[in-house]
């Protein structure tokens, strides 16, 4: 009986403790305060709105080499791989047997003239018959012909690039006998300028060509747009270049149109080939809402931000996001009408929605755009065109030349 009356004591005190009021207010004065994050507005913008596509490099210019006469290789007058130059000599057929023709040719036409010549002058006295003079004169054109043919298959015993550009190795070795228009004997690509092929689809097409007909951005069938390409080892698109081509059909089995750019390469680091991510002005969009890339978050495949209501608890809002900007900014498509105040900074404190956080009104550090070069500093499609000349080529034949490719 003792023991049963002091436990009842005991749980009296202990009751009589935990209602004390002081005691409460001080419990509730070491309640951990709500986490802090920075909050700001969405940034409203004006910003340039870009089609980006995907393609490759090919050269302007593409041509292979044949011997335009027959016989045994004697000479490479290149080096594998070299930049070489319009007229440039790059093979020698054996010229012997062509200089033997040519001295033939020579000889009959010299002795087909004089025949003409007396014929011709005996015939302003009347002395020889009109036959015998039109005879002549057709066996002379017919030893000038061939003598003609004679110089030019001497000609052709050097092979000689028709355009600039860089030259592959030699696919046939000195020694090996070679037929007139047949065998491949090496490859030369241009550089300086190069196009950019690429694809676009059909609501493409049609986006440009509406824009077009509104008068808000020029057709690039009809005008050179610019256009801005980056490689794949590169940050921003700096290579410029204007529009030139676009065909007149899509592909039925793609759904897709071929679009051609020409670009400059006077570094000479685009290579045919290579592929290249390149934009395309779709137009300007005003007031469109900004926010930097850390403030979305993503649950599954769905975007979402925290929204700070009057409260200061946060919301949950769903968003549909465009494209990533190079300053770190995300375009806001749907979801947000500007004015709300969005977790920016912290997101990572807020464990559940609807949570309490102590809001920290911030401003969004904002850099102008400078991912593109200005338009008016790409040059016009006739300049680029044209390039300037190119450099001198070596000469391997000589010992200094060798040196300085080595």
């Amino acid at each position: 009986m003792r023991n049963t009356l002091v436990s009842l004591f005991t749980l009296l005190s202990l009751t009589l403790v935990s209602c004390n009021p002081l005691e409460q207010a001080t419990q509730s004065s070491n309640a951990p305060k709500p986490p802090e994050v920075d909050v700001a507005q969405p940034e409203k913008r004006t910003i340039t709105e870009w089609d980006e596509f995907t393609g490759r490099f090919e050269a302007v210019q593409r041509v292979d080499i044949r011997a335009r006469v027959s016989g045994y290789l004697v000479e490479q007058k290149f080096r594998d791989g070299q930049m070489v130059s319009k007229g440039d000599v790059l093979f020698v057929v054996d010229p012997r047997s062509f200089q033997y023709d040519l001295n033939r040719a020579q000889a009959e036409y010299n002795l087909a003239k004089k025949a003409f010549d007396r014929v011709a002058d005996l015939r302003k006295t009347q002395s020889v018959a009109i036959e015998t003079y039109d005879q002549r004169k057709q066996e002379m054109d017919v030893a000038l012909a061939a003598l003609e043919e004679a110089k030019l298959n001497v000609d052709f015993t050097e092979v000689k690039a028709p355009i600039d550009g860089r030259i592959s190795d030699a696919f046939v070795d000195i020694g090996n006998l070679v037929e007139a228009n047949g065998t491949l004997l090496t490859r030369i690509v241009s550089v300086d300028p190069i196009h950019f092929e690429f694809e676009g689809s059909q609501a493409d097409l049609l986006k440009y060509l509406r824009m077009d007909q509104a008068g808000t951005r020029p057709s690039s069938r009809n005008n050179p747009n610019p256009i801005y390409i980056k490689l794949l080892d590169e940050d921003t698109f700096e290579h410029g270049g204007r529009m030139d081509f676009l065909d007149n059909t899509l592909d039925a089995s793609t759904g897709t149109i071929t679009g051609r750019a020409l670009v400059e390469n006077r570094a000479g680091v685009i290579y045919p080939g290579l592929f290249g991510r390149a934009r395309l002005f779709s137009g300007e969009r005003e007031g469109a809402l900004l926010l930097p890339e850390k403030a979305i978050a993503t649950d599954q495949n769905r975007k979402y931000v925290y929204v700070v209501n009057d409260e200061n608890k946060a919301e949950r809002v769903y968003v549909e996001v465009g494209r990533l900007l190079e300053i770190g900014f995300i375009v806001i498509e749907d979801g947000l009408t500007g004015d709300e105040r969005i977790v920016v900074n912290g997101i990572q404190r807020i464990r559940m929605p609807q949570q309490p956080v102590t809001p920290v009104d911030t401003e969004l550090q904002w850099a102008e755009l400078t991912d593109v070069p200005q338009a008016s500093v790409i040059p016009s499609l006739d300049e680029i065109r044209n390039p300037p000349p190119q450099a001198a080529v070596l000469d391997v034949d000589t010992e200094q030349d060798l040196t300085l490719a080595n």
